[in-house]
């Protein structure tokens, strides 16, 4: 029964927004926009440079001007002296706005029963009031692509900024049909199917995934016959992926069933990203020559192979990007996405480079999701997604001072940072004795 409670409390806090508990020194704090002057930084634009003692003017949610000896009437001007400002960061692959309580069943929404659900929305789904969604934006992770798991087809990701009310308002104008593409390999050490059964289930597969796949185009071409259709959501919203209106997001990642995907896409004439892709530096070139951007991801994780060096997730993304592979970066994660800039720091530290690690996760998703001028750079004309910090976001010891997202200046507080001020001054404070 205390069980049952303690869950049943944990469904609650769940559901309480985070507005309600955005307090700053005991004051109540929202989101707000307005015209704003971020003045005298160093500002890293990402693709033209880095600019020193800068402005940059927001108003409208956009960036609208960058450079020196900017100003403007009537603008909030904020003192950005020894700061830097760089773009939002993107993180290319998570579960962010899909589960509050993990351990609760009722609040885990990123996989729907069924192995061919295309039509399951991630947007829909997201609960614009997760307490993780306050704790990763302040961390400067100012967009997400919120990613369903499961079956075969499993869903529709979507890419959200981490602010708004209602999915809608956080839609960030990026959608594609994820395809979590068959394995040939083991489940894992505690599989003891015989060679031979491996790779049975491995080719039976492959051929459900060619039925699927086959049953989509058979519905495009009678739906654009205008045969008149039965209601079959699923096959309407994976038709979207055959007729190149959305990407395929496949999530791949040993290097055999790398191979198989660039062959099983080879033919077909699709938008096509590749997320995860563990051991894509086995077969760099080939993912380079078939020209198909990569989201990896984690970084920060054990190799797929005991046999691999510590090293090897680390070192994979900057393997891909000497091939000549796009490359960005992904948590793969529902709780600690403001992990972001570290799992990018790893990858620069062991191959990629600064600038690289940077860019995959800024503009290089951006380019990937074919939003760079909206994401990915401080700009003038695209959405004012920015972080003013101390020093280099992927570096531990900097601090983030400012985030705006859409314009918005974002409240720098979440439950972490509210349990912290809490002990820090306690009052009654403890006796000595």
């Amino acid at each position: 029964m205390n069980r049952i409670l303690k869950t049943f409390c944990a469904s609650l806090l769940a559901l309480l927004p985070v507005a309600v508990m955005a307090q700053i020194d005991g004051e109540f704090v929202k989101p707000r926009t307005g015209k704003f002057l971020l003045q005298n930084a160093t500002v890293v634009t990402v693709t033209k440079g880095t600019l020193t003692n800068a402005s940059v003017l927001v108003e409208n949610g956009k960036i609208s001007q960058v450079g020196t000896d900017i100003s403007a009437d009537g603008a909030e001007v904020i003192d950005c002296t020894g700061k830097f400002i760089y773009p939002g960061m993107i993180d290319g692959g998570t579960r962010l706005g899909l589960v509050e309580v993990s351990s609760v069943a009722e609040t885990v929404d990123y996989a729907e029963i069924g192995d061919v659900t295309p039509n399951m929305q991630a947007l829909t789904t997201v609960n614009p009031n997760a307490e993780a969604i306050g704790v990763t934006r302040v961390s400067g992770v100012t967009t997400v692509l919120t990613v369903p798991t499961g079956g075969l087809f499993p869903g529709t990701a979507a890419l959200i900024n981490l602010n708004g009310y209602t999915p809608d308002q956080m839609y960030g104008g990026f959608k594609a049909i994820v395809m979590n593409f068959p394995s040939s390999g083991r489940r894992g050490r505690f599989d003891r199917r015989s060679d031979e059964d491996v790779k049975k289930d491995s080719e039976k597969a492959i051929k459900e995934a060619n039925e699927v796949w086959d049953n989509a185009k058979n519905y495009l071409s009678l739906k654009k016959a205008g045969a008149e259709l039965q209601y079959y959501p699923e096959m309407d919203q994976l038709s979207k992926a055959v007729s190149g209106e959305l990407p395929l997001l496949i999530v791949v990642d040993a290097a055999s069933d790398i191979q198989s995907a660039i062959k099983w896409v080879a033919d077909k004439d699709i938008k096509v990203i590749f997320s995860g892709v563990a051991e894509g530096w086995r077969v760099a070139d080939e993912i380079a020559k078939a020209g198909i951007p990569v989201i990896t991801g984690p970084v920060q994780e054990l190799p797929t192979r005991q046999s691999d060096r510590y090293d090897t997730p680390y070192a994979n993304a900057g393997k891909m990007a000497k091939a000549g592979v796009k490359v960005a970066i992904r948590t793969d994660e529902e709780e600690n996405v403001r992990n972001l800039p570290f799992h990018a720091a790893f990858a620069a530290a062991y191959g990629l480079g600064k600038e690289e690690a940077l860019k995959a996760i800024t503009i290089n998703p951006a380019e990937i999701f074919g939003i760079a001028d909206q994401y990915g750079s401080v700009e003038a004309g695209k959405r004012a997604n920015l972080v003013i910090s101390t020093g280099d976001p992927l570096e531990t010891k900097s601090q983030i001072i400012h985030v705006f997202i859409d314009g918005y200046m974002i409240p720098m507080s979440n439950r972490h940072i509210r349990l912290y001020q809490e002990f820090l001054e306690r009052s009654p404070g403890l006796n000595a004795n």
